[in-house]
């Protein structure tokens, strides 16, 4: 899921700069100091459950927990999953400076998305659809990014596009298990400590 340096083209990259720019400053704009510890929290089960990668053909899988990330976030996803890449660039080699933007996006972006169509669900429901709500979010946030990750890869030439059928493929699987820990996660930060599920960064006007 993370792409190296020299993998995209000129022209993906600066889009993704110029998106991914934007939506970290942005999202930094809307952090609530109260919810520092939180995004802290988030931007380092991040980095850790990223770390571990399963090799598969020129690509790997692992896990990424957007989908609950955005959850507990809101806006904040994107400066908190842009330090956890970034971190991991510099002190372990993995995904690339030059394309931190578009790593950002194509990983933050996805748990962005079910946070504006899954917290309302989870918001009034419990038991059963909120495990439903909380499958639907984590599995669908890696389906999104592996998506978004296979079209940076196929814009940027031919010679990318059976790697990013391949990045699809290999993480439906991953798809299910983001599910099903996204789930279980959200039953209990609901039932312990809802407040978490107030979003750190919130979808609100600018002023």
């Amino acid at each position: 899921m993370h792409i190296v340096d020299g993998a995209l083209s000129s022209e993906v990259i600066v889009t993704g700069a110029v998106l991914g720019v934007a939506a970290v400053g942005y999202g930094l704009r809307k952090i609530d100091i109260d919810a520092m510890p939180r995004v802290a929290m988030m931007s380092a089960v991040f980095f850790v459950a990223s770390l571990i990668h399963v090799p598969v053909g020129p690509t790997s899988a692992h896990l990424i927990v957007n989908g609950l990330a955005g959850l507990m976030l809101g806006w904040a996803i994107f400066p908190a999953i842009f330090v956890g890449l970034l971190l991991q660039a510099v002190f372990f080699g993995f995904g690339g400076i030059t394309v931190l933007g578009v790593n950002t996006i194509n990983i933050a972006l996805p748990g962005f998305v079910m946070w504006l169509v899954i917290s309302p669900i989870i918001a009034r429901t419990d038991g059963k659809m909120l495990l439903m709500a909380g499958f639907v979010a984590g599995a669908g946030a890696i389906g999104l990014s592996s998506m978004l990750v296979g079209l940076s890869l196929a814009a940027s030439g031919q010679e990318f596009i059976t790697t990013a059928k391949l990045v699809v493929a290999s993480h439906i699987p991953v798809m299910v298990v983001e599910g099903i820990l996204t789930a279980a996660a959200l039953h209990l930060v609901k039932k312990v400590r809802p407040v978490m599920l107030e979003p750190a960064g919130v979808l609100r006007s600018a002023t």
